[in-house]
């Protein structure tokens, strides 16, 4: 039972699913359950709750229940709450015949699903980045046109590869969520995608960048103003990509870009 409860936390952790573990630290008199005991409670906001485990049923367990969805039901701001600590007269507090007390230690394992990343191109600056975002609790979705880069990107459930006949078909299912990277083979294949995105959720993504110089980034101005873009939204969007610092190396410019990302995902979690 202990090893089937540990391989399900890891599953959920692998999946990225969000879940609470309550666990029994300390028992007083009498109570119907025992130290030790433990349950996870599986699913989000607005999600009903899957129980696997037990911490003795009844009116404990519903309380305890109660807890873990408000501790799942919070926003994902950095200063969530993700451990709590209860100390339970079974009698007073929960409602029971029981004369006894519980202590109950409740842990928030929360990892960044809601932070989505899609990469549109799975080049050798791509490659570098998303080896690196495999070490951060983050979901990257890479684009590309061509199979044998899509093959090569490293294995990990954190990474999706999508293959498409062009960029641009993916852009109707982006989500105003996520933090956009546009690395593809060039200018030629940057630009459309850059332009039906401002077309279609102009200014509303929380990160949108593209690799490149500020020659570049004046080039896809100037594209963008030609497609009837807004003028501010004309610039809205990061070119180059990544924070000034390294050589134009693939490893380095990763590490630049995580550092970006890092820092964007950050400040809006403290907002």
């Amino acid at each position: 039972m202990k090893e089937d409860f540990l391989e399900t936390a890891l599953r959920l952790r692998q999946e990225h699913k969000p879940f609470v573990v309550a666990t029994v630290v300390d028992t007083t008199g009498s109570v119907p359950v025992e130290m030790g005991a433990r349950m996870l409670v599986v699913g989000g906001r607005g999600a009903e709750p899957e129980l696997i485990g037990t911490i003795g049923g009844g009116k404990l367990e519903a309380r305890a229940l109660q807890e873990a969805r408000r501790l799942l039901g919070q926003k994902p701001q950095k200063d969530a709450v993700r451990q709590k600590f209860f100390s339970w007269r079974l009698d007073s507090d929960i409602g029971m015949t029981c004369g006894g007390s519980v202590k109950v230690y409740f842990e928030l394992v929360w990892e960044a699903q809601n932070w989505q990343i899609v990469v549109f191109g799975a080049g050798h600056c791509a490659q570098a980045l998303c080896r690196l975002l495999t070490q951060i609790d983050c979901l990257v979705t890479v684009v590309d046109t061509r199979r044998e880069w899509l093959d090569r990107l490293p294995e990990s459930s954190a990474i999706t590869p999508v293959l498409v006949n062009d960029y641009g078909d993916y852009v109707a299912r982006l989500e105003e969520s996520q933090y956009v990277l546009l690395m593809t083979m060039g200018h030629s294949t940057d630009s459309p995608v850059l332009v039906k995105i401002m077309q279609a959720m102009p200014g509303r993504l929380p990160y949108l960048g593209v690799i490149g110089s500020k020659a570049k980034a004046a080039r896809l101005k100037a594209d963008l103003l030609a497609a009837g873009v807004e003028p501010r939204y004309a610039e809205a969007f990061h070119c180059p990509i990544g924070l000034p610092f390294g050589t134009n190396a693939p490893g380095e410019i990763a590490v630049s870009v995580a550092a970006q990302l890092l820092s964007v995902r950050d400040a809006a979690l403290q907002s």
